[in-house]
This record gives structure tokens, sequence and C-alpha cells, in this order.
């Protein structure tokens, strides 16, 4: 994990923009002050409770980057006049009419970027459709709000199959994300911030001029579908999870472990590159190193299915073997667990606490 949070700093400086990590896959302080590298500077959150968790953990300076409601704002207030420099994202203009409409008693204008779609569709308005500049005015305009900047996410960069899709994607996110910032500015508008970032677009991308921020989340541990997708290496893979075999079925031919849906998730997402993967790979529990064509190939409630091909397997691992199962998915995967067990040459040094809910 360590290297992977290295590598990231050292790509974002070598491209000249800084690096806000979504700490929406780790939700955890510690790791949050390895990934500022202990400044406790500028982070991303998903959730208010995550807002508030980061923020009362020592971070001031947090975006978060889900659309705002103005039935959320009374908590953003509260946040802000704790101290937090808390910025908000929409992509809606009746969502910023309701907020300026508000009465103006907050603690601050509140700070709003435009999220625009960068080629994902998810979420975000188009920069040359009418709405995103009448947005901008909208805010600019009102008493109780302060346009910030724009930001996007190129979400669609983890459906690409090589890394030269990716930099494809990597430079489209940059095009449209700078070329909405532009047009703010033709018009007289603001926008200090010109936000964007995925982890396969921070790792490939090859020219990030015009952004000052990126947002890459799920490099801190990475994932067998970053691995998939040419956005690590297999030694990047910082997260598993340890299970136990708990059954033998050779009528059936399976192994049964004591991970099932709600520890590992049911997130195949590696399956467009790797079908073979299942809910997991299974891995020896002291160096990581496969099982080859181990995997956990079906999951109940708490229990995970391993078929096996080779009868060898069943001699392998006997019931009571630990195994480490790597996951499709490290944010889901990880949003089981109230805790991170910390592996240091193959001992546990630490335990590392984070945060769930909303």
């Amino acid at each position: 994990m360590q290297r992977n949070l290295e590598a990231m700093h050292s790509r974002m400086q070598r491209l000249g923009v800084a690096l806000r990590p979504h700490l929406k896959t780790a939700k955890s302080a510690d790791i949050a002050r390895l990934v500022t590298q202990g400044q406790a500077g500028g982070v991303t959150v998903s959730t208010l409770a995550e807002a508030e968790y980061f923020h009362a953990s020592g971070f001031k300076d947090i975006l978060y980057a889900v659309g705002i409601l103005p039935a959320k704002l009374d908590r953003v207030d509260a946040l802000a006049k704790s101290g937090a420099d808390i910025k908000l994202v929409s992509d809606s203009l009746d969502t910023v009419k309701a907020i300026a409409e508000r009465s103006p008693d907050s603690a601050l204008p509140f700070k709003i970027l435009i999220e625009v779609d960068s080629g994902e569709g998810r979420a975000g308005v188009l920069a040359d459709d009418p709405v995103f500049l009448e947005m901008a005015r909208v805010i600019n305009d009102a008493s109780n709000m302060k346009l910030m900047g724009v930001m996007t996410h190129a979400g669609h960069s983890y459906g690409c199959e090589t890394v030269d899709a990716i930099k494809d994607v990597a430079a489209q996110e940059r095009e449209r994300i700078t070329s909405a910032a532009e047009r703010l500015r033709e018009n007289d508008l603001p926008c200090p911030i010109v936000s964007a970032g995925s982890t396969p677009t921070a790792v490939h991308a090859e020219n990030l001029d015009g952004v000052t921020e990126m947002r890459p989340g799920v490099f801190v541990f990475n994932d067998l579908k970053q691995l998939a997708v040419g956005s690590c290496a297999r030694e990047d893979l910082a997260l598993s999870v340890l299970a136990s075999v708990i059954g033998q079925n050779k009528h059936k031919g399976h192994l049964i472990l004591d991970s099932g849906a709600l520890a590992l998730s049911k997130d195949i997402s590696a399956h467009d590159e790797h079908p073979e993967v299942g809910y997991g790979e299974v891995c020896h529990a002291d160096t990581l190193e496969p099982f080859e064509g181990l995997y956990v190939g079906a999951v109940s409630q708490e229990h995970g299915i391993v078929p096996v091909d080779n009868p060898d397997a069943f001699d392998r691992l006997p019931v009571g073997t630990q195994v480490r199962i790597l996951p499709n998915h490290a944010c889901i995967t990880a949003a089981g667990y109230s805790h991170y067990e910390v592996l240091e040459n193959g001992r546990i040094t630490a335990q590392w606490d984070r945060v769930n809910g909303w």
C-alpha cells in the first residue's frame, strides 16, 4: 500500500497537479494521513458521515463529491461552523436555485463545483448545454453560494480493455473538463478548481494541462478490476480478506469457505476481462500467491463456494486451512468491515479503524 501511495504522489507531481485522494475507498483516518503524507491535505469523500469523521480526524479541506441535496445543507453548515472548508457538487439547476432561496444565515457561502459529464454518462451536465452556464450564473449571483469551479469523474475508464483505451479516456476527460473551465472564464465566471480523476486515468494520463487536481481512490489498495484493466500489477494488490476452509464437499466438487457475500461483496466487475476470478481469487495466506485455478465461484450470505477441478486441492486445503481472498472491488469489499488488520512483513502490526454509514 505504501508503495502505491508513493507512486501516485510521484506521478501527480510529474504531471503538475494536486492529489486530492478519494477516501471512499479506505474510509480510514490512519490511511488518509499516509495518503496525504501526514499533511492533512485536501481530500474527497462520498458521504457526509465520511466528511464528519475525517474533519474530526484533522482534515479541513474536504470535497463532498456526490450531488448535494438542499435537505443535507444543515449538516454541511454544521461542518463549516466547526472549521471545515467543505466544497459541494451539483449538476442540478433546480438544486442550486433551491439553495439560492435558502435563508442566508449559514456559516459560509456554500462552495459549489458544477459536475460535468466527461463521457461516463452517470451524472454531470454537458459544458455546451445552456443549463451549464445558467447554473454557473445562479451560483455566482447568489449571496449564499460561491462558484468554485468544475469537476468530473471518468468512470467509463473502468470499461476499457487496453491501456491505450484508458489513455484515450484520460485525454477525453482532460479535454472536456478544461473546456468547461474555459467556458466559465470566457463568460467572466470564476473557476479556480478544475477537478478530475479516476484511478485508471490518474495512472495512465499523459497530459493534465489545465487540470488543478486529480481524485483517484482505489489506487490505495488496488483490486482485481484494476489489475484486469491494466492500472496496477499483481504485486500492487494491497487488500485481501482472510478466510478459512470450513468444509469439503467432495461429491459436489467444491471447498466451502467462511467468507460469503457479506465478507466479499457480490461485485464481479473483473469478469469483463477475467471471468475466471469469480467473487475473488483464493491465495496462500502467507504469501498471497494464488492457488492455481481456485476462485470463489458462488456465495451465499456467509458461505463462499470454491469449485475444485483437481482433487489434489482437497489434500492441500483441509478444513481449518486459512487462505486470503483477493476481491474484485476493494471499495465495496472493505465496506463490510469496521477496521483493517495491518500486515508488515507477514505480521499484524496495527489495527486501523474506518467509517461506515451515511
